[in-house]
C-alpha cells in the first residue's frame, strides 16, 4: 500500500525511481508521481498519471524531465479519490516544495482550514497536502529568525504534525538534498558511492545499495549524495546504524502461468517444504555437536526455555488472511500445547482495554511484516514488556527489527494482492512451532515431532495434488457453472470454520462476488432464511468423527430447503458426498492439517471463478498487498 522511491546523487534519478516503483508494484496503488529538480533551472519539474506505473514511465518518455534528484510515489487512496490532483507528490503554493508520503495524517482538515484562513490554496482532496504547505509556513517563519536553519523549522513542523508518516520532501531552495521524516511508517536509505537511495521498501534498492539505514521512528534525516544528518523529532543528533542487506531483488517472473495467482498457488507445496526444512536446518545452535531439536529456536525468538516451561497463555495478534491463519493455529496450540490460546483482531485490539498476563507471550502474524494496525498492537504490547514474536515473510521488515524475535517464513516474494503460498506457510509455520513448544514442555516426544513434520510434507503434497485431480472439471465446467451466481455462503465448524472465512474472502477479494461465511451450527439461528437455489452454500468437512455429524446435519438443513451444497469432504465422508450438488473429496491429512490439505484446491476453483469473469485477479480494485495504514 503506497511505495515511495528517491535518489540523490552523480546519476540520474529518472530511470533509477521509475524501476524502484516497479519493484514496489505488488503492494498495491491506483495512481504514480515523479518530480525532479530540473539541474539548469533548478526547479521542480514532475508528471502525475492514474493507474500503472507503466503509464507514467511511458508520459515521462516523451519528457526531458530528469536531474540529479528526485522522487516518485505509488498511492493507495485514502483520502480523495483516484487522480491526477490527488496523486503524489503533492506542493505548496508556489511548486517549489514536493512531497510524497506514506501513512495519514491525523487533524490534517483543521490544518487545511488554518492555512486556507492565511491564503493558501489547495489542489487535491488529500490529507498530504497540508504537510507541503505547513512545513513552506515553518520555513518562512525561521528565515526571519537568528537560528534560520532547515533542521530548526523542521523540529517546528513535527510539533505540528500527528499521525501515521513517511516524508520525504524536495525542496527548491536546498537542490542536493532531500529531507526525510519517518512516524511509524517505515523508510529506508540504501548508502552507495556517491549516491543514496530512498524507499518504504529497501526491495527497492537492495542490488545497489552496498548498506542500508532504516530510520528510527521519530526521527528525521537531511540526506545530501555522500552524507546523512540524522536527529530524532527534539532535533537530538543520532547515531547512523548501518546494516547490510543480504538479499537481491529478482524481476518477478510468471514462469509462463497467465497470473501471479496461478503461480503462486502452485508455487505452495515448495513454500511449506522449504520454509519447515529451513526451521529444522537453521535453529540448531552452532554447537559441534548439533542435536536435533536444541534451544537455538527460542534465542531466536527472543524467548528462553523457561519461558516455555513456565508459558500460561499464548495471544496470536493479525489481520485479514493472518488474522484466519490465527485462527486456525488456535487449534494448534491448544491441541498439541494444551495452553489457553487467543486471537486478536488487530484494528480491533489496541482499542479494547487491555489485561496483561503472567507467563504470555504475543505473535504477530503479516505477510509483509509491515501491516500497520499489527505493528501498532506489537508496539503497544511491548510497553509492558511481555515478549513479542513476529512471524513474516520478509526478513528487513519493521516488525522483524521491533519484536523481541522473530519466525520467518521461507515462501518467497508473493506478488498477488490475495493471499495463497503465504497464508498456507503461516499455518504450516505455526503447527511446527506449536509442536516445538509442546516437544519443549514434554507434552510431546522428539519421535512425535518428526512426525508432525512429515505430516506437514504430507499435507502440502496433497495440497498440489488434488488441484490435479480436479483441475480438467473446474477449468472446463465448474468454473463457468459458478461464475453465474453472485452471492455464496461458506460454511464450516471447529478448525473448518476460519478457513472458511478464509475462502470467503477470497472469493469476495478477486471476484468481487458478496460472500459471507457462518459457523455452520448457527445456520439454523438467523442465516437459513438466506437459503434458496440461487445461493450455492460451501460447506468444509472436518476429520473428526463427532463434528463431521454435526457438519452432516448441517447439510441436511441445506437440502431439506432446496439449497445448492458444494462440499469440501475428506475420503470415506460418504453420507456428506452423497448429499452434495458438487463434492470435492480429498485424502486423509493429520486432521489439524486439513486446511492446508484443501487450501490449494480451494483457491484453485475460487481463481477460475474470477478468471471467468474476467477480472483483475493479482490487483483488485480497491485492494492492497501491503496494508501500511490504520
Amino acid at each position: 500500500m503506497c511505495g515511495i522511491v528517491g535518489y540523490i546523487g552523480k546519476n540520474k534519478c529518472k530511470k533509477t525511481i521509475v524501476q524502484g516503483l516497479e519493484r514496489l508494484e505488488y503492494r498495491g496503488y491506483d495512481s504514480a508521481g515523479f518530480v525532479c529538480i530540473d539541474p539548469k533551472h533548478k526547479h521542480l519539474n514532475f508528471f502525475k498519471e492514474t493507474g500503472f506505473v507503466s503509464k507514467l514511465k511511458k508520459a515521462l518518455e516523451n519528457t526531458t524531465y530528469d536531474g540529479h534528484v528526485g522522487i516518485g510515489h505509488t498511492r493507495w487512496a485514502t483520502h480523495g479519490v483516484a487522480s491526477k490532483a490527488n496523486a503524489h507528490p503533492h506542493f505548496n503554493c508556489t511548486n517549489s516544495i514536493a512531497v510524497v508520503h506514506n501513512g495519514i495524517i491525523e487533524g490534517y482538515s483543521d490544518i487545511r482550514n488554518k492555512l486556507i484562513a492565511t491564503g493558501h490554496e489547495f489542489r487535491s482532496e488529500t490529507d498530504t497536502e497540508v504537510v507541503a504547505h505547513l512545513l513552506e509556513t515553518t520555513l518562512q517563519f525561521h528565515k526571519t529568525t537568528e537560528a534560520a536553519t532547515p533542521k530548526i523549522a523542521v523540529i517546528e513542523f513535527l510539533k505540528q504534525v500527528k499521525g501515521v508518516f513517511a516524508l520525504v520532501f524536495l525542496l527548491e531552495e536546498y537542490p542536493d538534498q532531500l529531507l526525510l521524516i519517518r512516524h511509524k511508517s517505515p523508510l529506508a536509505v540504501g548508502i552507495g558511492n556517491g549516491e543514496m537511495f530512498v524507499s518504504s521498501d529497501p526491495l527497492a534498492f537492495s542490488d545497489r545499495a552496498k548498506k542500508t539505514l532504516f530510520l528510527p521512528d521519530k526521527s528525521f534525516a537531511i540526506l545530501k549524495p555522500d552524507s546523512i544528518e540524522l536527529y530524532d523529532f527534539s532535533g537530538k543528533a543520532l547515531r547512523v546504524t548501518t546494516q547490510t542487506i543480504d538479499f537481491k531483488f529478482q524481476a518477478a517472473n510468471k514462469q509462463g502461468f497467465e497470473h501471479y495467482m496461478l503461480k503462486e498457488i502452485y508455487e505452495q507445496k515448495k513454500a511449506i517444504d522449504h520454509t519447515i526444512s529451513f526451521y529444522k536446518n537453521t535453529t540448531a545452535s552452532d554447537s559441534h555437536i548439533k542435536t536435533e531439536y536444541d534451544e537455538a529456536i527460542w534465542k531466536q525468538l527472543g524467548l528462553s526455555s523457561k519461558t516455555i516451561d513456565e508459558l500460561e497463555s499464548i495471544h496470536l495478534v493479525a489481520a485479514g488472511t493472518s488474522w484466519h491463519a490465527g485462527r486456525i493455529a488456535q487449534f494448534f496450540f491448544e491441541e498439541v500445547c494444551n495452553i489457553p490460546t487467543h486471537v486478536h483482531l488487530a484494528s480491533e485490539f489496541r482499542y479494547k482495554k487491555f489485561f496483561p498476563q503472567k507467563n504470555s507471550i504475543f505473535i504477530t502474524i503479516s505477510q509483509s511484516g509491515e501491516t500497520a494496525d499489527t505493528l501498532e498492537c506489537l508496539r503497544h504490547v511491548a510497553t509492558y514488556k511481555i515478549p513479542t514474536i513476529a512471524l513474516t515473510n520478509v526478513a528487513s521488515s519493521t516488525m522483524v527489527r521491533e519484536a523481541d524475535g522473530f519466525l520467518l517464513m521461507q515462501a518467497g516474494p508473493e506478488i498477488s494482492v490475495a493471499s495463497t503460498k503465504a497464508f498456507t506457510s503461516q499455518l504450516a509455520s505455526l503447527f511446527w512451532l506449536a509442536n516445538r513448544i509442546a516437544l519443549q514442555r514434554q507434552t510431546i516426544t522428539a519421535r512425535e515431532m518428526r512426525t508432525s513434520e512429515e505430516d506437514l510434507f504430507v499435507a502440502a503434497e496433497i495440497l498440489e495434488s488434488t488441484i490435479e485431480n480436479y483441475k480438467w472439471e473446474i477449468t472446463q465446467k465448474f468454473a463457468a457453472q459458478y461464475a453465474k451466481y453472485d452471492r455464496f455462503i461458506f460454511l464450516g465448524r471447529n478448525i473448518s470454520y476460519p478457513f472458511a472465512m478464509e475462502a470467503a474472502l477470497k472469493l469476495k477479494e478477486i471476484s468481487y462476488i458478496f460472500a459471507q461465511s457462518y459457523p455452520a451450527g448457527e445456520l439454523k439461528h438467523g442465516p437459513i432464511a438466506l437459503i434458496d437455489n440461487k445461493t450455492p452454500i460451501i460447506l468444509f468437512s472436518v476429520l473428526d468423527e463427532l463434528i463431521y455429524q454435526k457438519i452432516c446435519a448441517n447439510a441436511q438443513e441445506v437440502k431439506a430447503r432446496h439449497g445448492h451444497l458444494v462440499v469440501f469432504a475428506f475420503e470415506g465422508q460418504q453420507e456428506l458426498i452423497e448429499l452434495a450438488d458438487l463434492a470435492f473429496v480429498i485424502p486423509h491429512v493429520n486432521p489439524l492439517l486439513a486446511p492446508i490439505a484443501m487450501a490449494g484446491l480451494m483457491q484453485f476453483f475460487i481463481y477460475h471463478i474470477s478468471k471467468k469473469l474476467g477480472l483483475p485477479i493479482d490487483m483488485p480494485r480497491n485492494l492492497a498487498k501491503s496494508v501500511t495504514v490504520e
